[in-house]
């Protein structure tokens, strides 16, 4: 469906409060899909365009992605930094973006201290992906200034629990905004994540069927062809659960870690130099897949593919999400 937002739309929320946007929607920052052009539509458009640092290697490409992004827009944009040991990158990254005006850091897999620490002297924000009460509560206390509640359903390194019931949890238990993340890709979908109490969703499935992403056409195509229950979850990516399309390779290759790499990551003296290299050669995979032919089909998507019908370009997304937030606030029941 193609629709026009209406000029005077404005959803406010704390985190469009938060971050001076327009509507309270983060295009999420996808590893190999997120690109320049998206970045800078998504926040033309009232959203928060954001992108993982580790799509632009080496360190110089990424320098100019970021002062590319700040030529073409004003508007605030958004950074994903990997925080774990794994990241060798990520203090180098910190620094150019905070010397660009990136205006917010979303965190991953690990201690977002030092990235809340230098962020704060620049009066940028940070959100941090979470996925259960007790890591929430820790960046909580770091001083975090909200979370992405990462729900069963999301792409990538999703959690177990209903985005709907972690969502709600989280808003109960604690004073940061909660970001939903997890089977959000149209108006109603995001409505139904206000409604339990989410300042926002973090949507990134449906911006790969998009005009502006830079990845295979197979891939784009596999996002509107494929069903929620296409997408399984699998530990031969990252060592840590990640939801991909189900794909004859995947079938082939196996969900599970194999089992000498599962011993070595659980051993102390090992874990150390075993999840780095787990970590590479799923990167690897992923990226044979998204960026050229190949039959080692590996693609990270949530289980919105089932509610993704067609590729638009993202200032349609954002209107179309818009639009069918309004249209869903207005269809519902009215209280007798």
């Amino acid at each position: 469906m193609t629709t026009q937002a209406s000029a005077l739309t404005r959803i406010e929320t704390p985190l469009t409060e938060m971050l001076g946007i327009r509507y309270p929607i983060i295009q999420a920052p996808m590893f190999l899909v997120s690109n320049v052009d998206m970045v800078v539509a998504a926040s033309e458009a009232g959203a928060i365009g954001t992108f993982p640092a580790l799509n632009y290697r080496p360190i110089e490409k990424y320098v100019e992605a970021l002062k590319e992004m700040k030529k073409r827009t004003k508007k605030p944009i958004g950074l994903n930094i990997i925080v774990n040991k794994s990241n060798t990158r990520a203090k180098e990254d910190l620094k150019h973006a905070l010397d660009a005006g990136v205006n917010l850091f979303i965190t991953s897999l690990g201690s977002p201290k030092e990235v809340i620490t230098e962020a704060h002297k620049n009066g940028a924000k940070v959100v941090c992906d979470v996925i259960n009460l007790e890591h929430a509560k820790k960046v909580q206390d770091l001083g975090a200034d909200g979370v992405i509640a990462v729900g069963a359903g999301a792409g990538g390194h999703a959690g177990p629990l209903s985005p709907i019931v972690l969502v709600n949890w989280l808003k109960h238990e604690l004073d940061i905004p909660v970001i939903a993340a997890g089977g959000i890709a149209n108006g109603a979908t995001m409505a139904s994540m206000l409604a339990v109490g989410a300042a926002g969703v973090s949507i990134g499935t449906r911006f790969i069927a998009s005009t502006e992403a830079r990845v295979e056409q197979a891939y784009k195509d596999a996002i509107v062809n494929s069903s929620p229950e296409d997408i399984v979850m699998t530990t031969r990516i990252s060592g840590t659960p990640a939801a991909v399309i189900k794909t004859p390779y995947v079938e082939r290759m196996g969900l599970d870690l194999p089992w000498y790499l599962k011993f070595a990551k659980d051993q102390k003296t090992l874990k150390k130099y075993v999840v780095p290299l787990i970590h590479y050669l799923g990167s690897k995979k992923l990226e044979e897949a998204a960026t050229g032919p190949s039959w080692k089909t590996v693609w990270s998507a949530g289980q919105s593919v089932g509610l993704v019908e067609e590729i638009l370009s993202c200032d349609q997304i954002i209107k179309n999400l818009v639009n069918e937030y309004e249209e869903t606030l207005k269809n519902l029941p009215k209280v007798q």
